[in-house]
C-alpha cells in the first residue's frame, strides 16, 4: 500500500485493546467452510487503511465490500493500520482476521506463540527504507556511524536495516548504540538531534525525507535488504473461509497493480487536509516509491528461501532467541480450500 506519512502519526493507537475489545470474536458471523455460502455472512476484520491506498480507495468506493459479497463476507475496520507487532497480537487474540507487516516483524512475532499464518508477499522495497540522517550530519558512510546513537523499533524492520546496514559494512553490531524507540514517537527524537540516525521504512521516511531535511545514508537496495512486506491470516479464518481468504488476496493483488500504475490517484483518499493528507511535498516522494515497488503476490520457493535467510539473520544477531522456522506458519493462497496448506 502507499504509505503515507501523516497517516502514520494516527497509527499510534493501532489496534488498542479498548477499540479492538468491541470488534471482538462475534464480529465472525459465518461457519461454513467456503466463505459464508449456505450460512452467515462473514465479518473479515481488517485494520482500518486511513486516507491512502488501494484499500482505501475500496473502503471509500465499496468495491472490497463488492468483491467479498461475492463469497458471502464483508469488512469490519478496526483500528488502524500501522507497525505489524501490536497486530500480531491482535491476530493470536482473535480480534483481528488479517494484517500486513513485514517478515522482519513476523519472525520475530513467530518466536513467540503465533496465531497466524503468512499467505501473501511483496518484495522488499529497495528506495522507501533506510538510514535517515539530517542533510546537515557528519555522517557520510555507514562507518560513521561508529559510536553515534540510531533510533531503531525494536525487533523488525528498522532494527534489522541497521543490523543489515552495519553487517555489510564489516562493523560490529556493538560499535554502534541502537535507541529503542517506537516508530511513530521517533521522528520528534530524530528532528531536535537526540539521536544520529534513524533506520525506518517509508510510512516514517517520506515526512522525514519531505519535511524535515533528511536524506537516506543508505536504502533498502543498497544494503541487500530481504525484508518483505507480508499479510497475515488468523489461524483458523483461512480454514474456516478460505474463498474469502482468496478473494482478499485477490483484490490484494488486482487493485495493488492499479495503484502501481497511478500511485498519485491513491493518495488522499477521504482528504486533502489535516493530519492524515499528504503533503504535496510528501506527494512527490511517496508516488516515487510506489512506482518502484511491487505488489501482492503468492509466496514462492524464493521467497520463503529469503524468509529464511531473515530468520537466520535475526537468530545470529540475537534479534531472536533461537532460530526461527517460518516454513510452517506459510499458506498457498492458491490451493486454499483444497486440503492443502
Amino acid at each position: 500500500m502507499t504509505p503515507s506519512a501523516r497517516l502514520a502519526l494516527a497509527a499510534t493507537a493501532l489496534l488498542a485493546s479498548t477499540a479492538l475489545a468491541a470488534c471482538g470474536s462475534s464480529t465472525e458471523g459465518g461457519k461454513a467452510s467456503a466463505g459464508g455460502a449456505g450460512g452467515a455472512e462473514v465479518v473479515l476484520r481488517l485494520p482500518d487503511p486511513g486516507n491512502n491506498g488501494f484499500l482505501a480507495r475500496g473502503k471509500k468506493d465499496g468495491t472490497l465490500d463488492k468483491a467479498l459479497a461475492a463469497v458471502h463476507a464483508k469488512v469490519a475496520w478496526t483500528g488502524s493500520a500501522g507497525p505489524f507487532a501490536p497486530a500480531a497480537q491482535a491476530l493470536s487474540a482473535d480480534q483481528l482476521d488479517i494484517a500486513q507487516g513485514s517478515i522482519t516483524s513476523a519472525v520475530a512475532a513467530l518466536a513467540q506463540k503465533p496465531g497466524f499464518k503468512l499467505f501473501a508477499q511483496t518484495a522488499p522495497d529497495g528506495v522507501g527504507e533506510g538510514i535517515l540522517v539530517k542533510n546537515d550530519s557528519p555522517i557520510k558512510s555507514v562507518q560513521d556511524l561508529v559510536g553515534r546513537k540510531v533510533a531503531v523499533s525494536q525487533g523488525g524492520t528498522s532494527e534489522y536495516l541497521l543490523l543489515k546496514a552495519l553487517e555489510k559494512n564489516g562493523i560490529p553490531a556493538d560499535k554502534v548504540e541502537r535507541v529503542y524507540l517506537r516508530a511513530d514517537q521517533t521522528s520528534g527524537v530524530f528532528n531536535s538531534g537526540q539521536v544520529d540516525a534513524w533506520a525506518t521504512w517509508n510510512t516514517f521516511s517520506t515526512p522525514a525525507v519531505a519535511n524535515a531535511g533528511a536524506h537516506f545514508l543508505v536504502n533498502g537496495k543498497e544494503i541487500g535488504s530481504d525484508n518483505y512486506a507480508v499479510w497475515a491470516v488468523r489461524n483458523g479464518f483461512a480454514d474456516k473461509h478460505p474463498e474469502v481468504v482468496k478473494t482478499f488476496y485477490a483484490y490484494l493483488r488486482d487493485n495493488g497493480q492499479k495503484e502501481k500504475a497511478d500511485p498519485a490517484g491513491y493518495l488522499n483518499v477521504f482528504t486533502d487536509a489535516g493530519p492524515t493528507a499528504v503533503t504535496p511535498a510528501e506527494k512527490e516522494i511517496a508516488v516515487n516509491v510506489s512506482r518502484q515497488g511491487a505488489v501482492a503476490d503468492v509466496i514462492s520457493e524464493a521467497d520463503t528461501a529469503r524468509f529464511g535467510v531473515v530468520a537466520t539473520f535475526f537468530a545470529d544477531q540475537k534479534v531472536t532467541k533461537q532460530l526461527v522456522d517460518v516454513k510452517p506458519y506459510l499458506i498457498d493462497v492458491n490451493k486454499l480450500g483444497d486440503g492443502a496448506k
